[in-house]
């Protein structure tokens, strides 16, 4: 129980400085991108190819360690994020945009890996702990609510060109989570030859209505949040509030984003997977009528922490109901697939907030998000009708 204890403990110290490297991302790369982009329309691309960096090697990221076990695989991700974070600084150095966004690229393959921690937690845990410890790794996010906006606040300025220190945080940072990530030791699952036999076919893994349902949820609940919190810094500037209110709003949204972490697995336990990922999207429809109301510093600050919120409760539910659909020898493949889809929808998220932030405005890019969670939320009523035991009263 010590030791199940202790290698959460380290996946959850690895994940807040993991996070602190994609807020860090969040907050000033549009803004960095921005100086070196030839329009407006380009300012996101450093975060788009973070999610592209992570599109990339999601699939291979899970299948590589499912072969050489997850401590080597997570190393090799931090050390990835560590190069990225050089390099980025070497952009801003050097006024290249092109080299800024390979930075941010290594930066989100280091984040490929590294959101697989939820799942070595949910590995390392037994059956009565496992929704706790996932949500106890993605609360290490708190951390990073507070680190990672203050660390892009205090590099801003600190070297010329501007944000050149900040992505050398980045990569001081993520050499700390190599450090950290030599102590993680989660055994390598030891799948039986029947199971290995029995192992289906990923098409009949993904076609479940249950595997369909996690997918769509959490990728549903990481579109939306993504969207709005890249297109937030360019919003604020536009609507004249500076790097430190901007700051200020996204390390309120982190906070809402992995706060409830530290009790969000006990509300799956108590009410239901499905009745907290339904609660997910009635708090991200809230957000969005919450930017209806203006946009000074408190409409934003209201509006991102509901979004951050929402966002915990339909990502965390996701992960939660996902474990449910696969088997010991189908993990690789299945997660890998989850994981994919969700940052193929985050890089097209990313890539057009700036694009629409420019030409529709944010209200209006908010008004759209609510026909997918529209969506979102019947689907997860449609799987509550099925009447399958554990999805809709209990975990």
């Amino acid at each position: 129980m010590q030791a199940m204890h202790r290698q959460v403990f380290l996946l959850a110290t690895a994940q807040a400085l993991f996070q602190i490297v994609s807020v860090l991302v969040m907050t000033i790369g549009a803004l960095a991108g921005s100086i070196l982009a030839p329009s407006p329309e380009w300012a996101t691309a450093p975060i788009a190819t973070m999610f592209l960096g992570t599109a990339v090697a999601t699939v291979p990221a899970s299948m590589w360690m499912a072969r050489v076990g997850r401590r080597v695989g997570f190393i090799a991700g931090a050390s990835l994020g560590t190069l990225g974070g050089l390099l980025a600084a070497a952009g801003m150095l050097t006024s290249s945009l092109l080299l800024l966004c390979l930075g941010t690229f290594l930066a989100g393959a280091y984040q490929g890996f590294a959101q697989f921690y939820r799942f070595a937690a949910a590995e390392v845990a037994d059956a009565a702990f496992k929704p706790r410890a996932i949500s106890l790794v993605l609360a290490g996010g708190v951390v990073a609510a507070l680190v990672g906006p203050l660390l892009a606040r205090l590099g801003g300025d600190l070297l010329q060109p501007a944000y050149t220190a900040s992505f050398l945080f980045l990569a001081l940072t993520s050499l700390l989570a190599v450090v950290v990530l030599f102590g993680v030791n989660v055994p390598k699952a030891l799948d039986t030859a029947d199971e290995r036999a029995s192992a289906r076919a990923l098409i009949d893994i993904v076609r479940q209505p249950i595997y369909l349902v996690a997918l769509f949820g959490a990728t549903i609940g990481y579109g939306v949040m993504i969207l709005a919190m890249t297109a937030t810094p360019l919003a604020m500037v536009h609507h004249n509030h500076g790097l430190g209110a901007t700051a200020t709003v996204i390390q309120l949204h982190v906070l809402g984003m992995f706060l409830p972490s530290f009790f969000t697995g006990s509300l799956i336990a108590r009410f239901g997977v499905l009745q907290i990922m339904l609660a997910g999207v009635v708090l991200l429809t809230c957000h969005v009528l919450i930017t209806l109301s203006g946009t000074g510093f408190y409409s934003f600050s209201a509006a991102l922490v509901l979004l951050g919120v929402g966002w915990n409760f339909l990502y965390i539910g996701g992960t939660n109901l996902l474990t449910r659909a696969y088997s010991t020898a189908e993990k690789g493949k299945a997660q890998a697939t989850n994981d994919f889809t969700i940052f193929v929808v985050g890089l097209f998220a990313s890539l057009s907030a700036g694009v629409l932030q420019n030409t529709i405005g944010w209200q209006n890019l908010n008004l759209a998000l609510l026909p997918w969670l529209a969506m979102a939320g019947l689907a997860i009523l449609w799987l509550g009708r099925r009447g399958e035991p554990g999805y809709w009263s209990v975990a």
